[in-house]
């Protein structure tokens, strides 16, 4: 017993020894929605020794936010991937000469500071074993809400109606609309307007334009902040954007 224990530690050692690249496919996919890839600037994707925090690799998810019939409408089954061979991703190679404990951390979208949302998760990485397919996936949640309307610190005549607008997109960059697949009757998108001693909520809705809503509100002299937010009661998803203006 004695000898079958020991000639199996050596054979370990053995067969982690060298350095073996080992491959491992990581993605971003938006809560409630699809991929987030190249059409939104992708996601930056950190790997990291857990132990040292020494980067192992790092990159942007490319490639399409994948099938929307797949992953919006199918009933997923155990061991099916949601990806596709252009899905987007990140394919992480590490050099690693024994079991690895990892930390991988997306940040997406990159491209979006005010809606950028980190995600994380660890995991053991075998060198040799490569982790592909769907691969790791982390979610993000949230929406990315623009303010287009009114511009930051713009200066408005108080004696005209102040038209608020905003475009608002899931974070893979999918479309909102009334009627569609993330379908904005179904949301919460709302203005809210403050200055000292004021407060108002304003309801925006959809313009002729996919995924743009707007509202107008008359305002009196004074300096506000408006804050655009976008909530979905069903799935918790919430993202915001906000501005400052100056009513003369």
């Amino acid at each position: 017993m004695k000898f079958s224990g020991l000639f199996a530690f050596v054979f370990l050692l053995i067969s982690f020894s060298g350095v073996a690249q080992t491959n491992i496919m990581i993605r971003a996919k938006a809560k409630d929605a699809k991929f987030i890839g190249s059409s939104i600037g992708g996601a930056k994707i950190i790997v990291r020794d857990a132990q040292t925090k020494e980067i192992l690799a790092e990159g942007i998810t490319k490639g399409s936010t994948g099938n929307s019939e797949k992953i919006m409408k199918q009933p997923k089954e155990r061991y099916q991937d949601l990806s596709e061979n252009n899905t987007a991703g990140f394919l992480a190679k590490l050099d690693v000469s024994k079991p690895t404990f990892i930390e991988v951390e997306a940040y997406a979208p990159i491209n979006k500071k005010q809606a950028t949302v980190k995600s994380s998760t660890q995991l053991w990485v075998i060198p040799g074993k490569d982790i592909m397919g769907d691969g790791v996936v982390l979610e993000i949640p949230g929406f990315v809400v623009d303010v287009l309307s009114p511009q930051t610190h713009e200066r408005i005549p108080g004696e005209i109606s102040t038209e608020i607008k905003a475009n608002i997109v899931m974070m893979c960059g999918c479309p909102v609309e009334e009627g569609g697949l993330w379908d904005a009757n179904g949301f919460e998108i709302k203005a809210v307007v403050e200055a000292e001693g004021f407060f108002k909520e304003v309801e925006l809705s959809q313009t002729e334009k996919s995924s743009t809503f707007s509202g107008n509100i008359d305002l009196n002299k004074g300096n506000y902040t408006i804050t655009v937010y976008a909530f979905d009661p069903k799935t918790g998803n919430s993202g915001l954007d906000k501005t400052n203006i100056v009513i003369n």
